[in-house]
């Protein structure tokens, strides 16, 4: 049995940014899928993921861009985090927006 994957423009887009820090197309689309999966999460709710840090340490995070769950921290309309290669959240622990870069995304529970 095959498995078909669709892959929409800023998916294959997301592959293309991490495949040209990593040079591995593989880890490109692995991460670029992940991302996605990631970023459904954090709309529909609080989301449980790992990251390497900027120092290569690893960091658990919960965070969300559910809207009812930080609208009361949103001062307008932002501006899309995936236009500088970064997924945006709201940290619930730390109570503040933190950034990862796509490449850095190592495990979405």
């Amino acid at each position: 049995m095959e498995t078909m994957v669709v892959v929409n423009n800023k998916t294959q887009r997301r592959a293309n940014v991490i495949y040209t820090r990593t040079n591995s197309m593989e880890m490109g689309m692995i991460k670029a899928l992940m991302i996605d999966a990631l970023k459904a999460k954090l709309r529909s709710g609080i989301a449980h993921f790992c990251f390497l840090k900027k120092d290569d340490t690893l960091r658990e995070a919960w965070g969300t861009t559910a809207h009812n769950l930080i609208k009361a921290n949103v001062n307008g309309n932002g501006i899309d985090r995936d236009s500088v290669n970064c997924v945006c959240y709201w940290d619930v622990e730390k109570g503040g927006f933190r950034s990862l870069r796509f490449e850095n995304l190592v495990q979405v529970f």
